[in-house]
């Protein structure tokens, strides 16, 4: 994204997902920095893809002006990554962090464990 610091950490062992997966983890990472850069009020963000045992885990941060206890307001951006990830079985987190800022979390399945 133009004019967003964005940093990538990959923990884990590497391997190969299924097709959808890569393409919803694809699409999460996508729509979470077009979401920061537009509203976060932030320059920067961090990623995380963390291959686990049967599960992608992604996790998309950022330090902007997100409010603890504020929900967030499900936008048709937030709705689709909600849709992707239940159509895998998976699961999706996106709220305010207790220091400050915004996270989206998705936990994807993978296959055998």
């Amino acid at each position: 994204m133009a004019g967003l610091d964005a940093t990538l950490t990959i923990d884990g062992q590497r391997s190969d997902v299924p097709v959808a997966v890569g393409r919803t983890a694809y699409r999460i990472v996508q729509e979470s920095l077009t979401n920061i850069a537009r509203h976060a009020s932030t320059a920067s963000a961090s990623v995380r893809l963390d291959y686990r045992p049967g599960i992608l885990a992604i996790r998309v941060d950022d330090d902007g002006d997100g409010t603890p206890g504020r929900a967030a307001v499900p936008g048709v951006g937030l709705l689709g990554m909600r849709e992707r990830v239940v159509a895998l079985g998976g699961l999706l987190r996106a709220e305010a962090r207790d220091e400050g800022g915004f996270t989206v979390h998705a936990e994807l399945p993978v296959g055998g464990a």
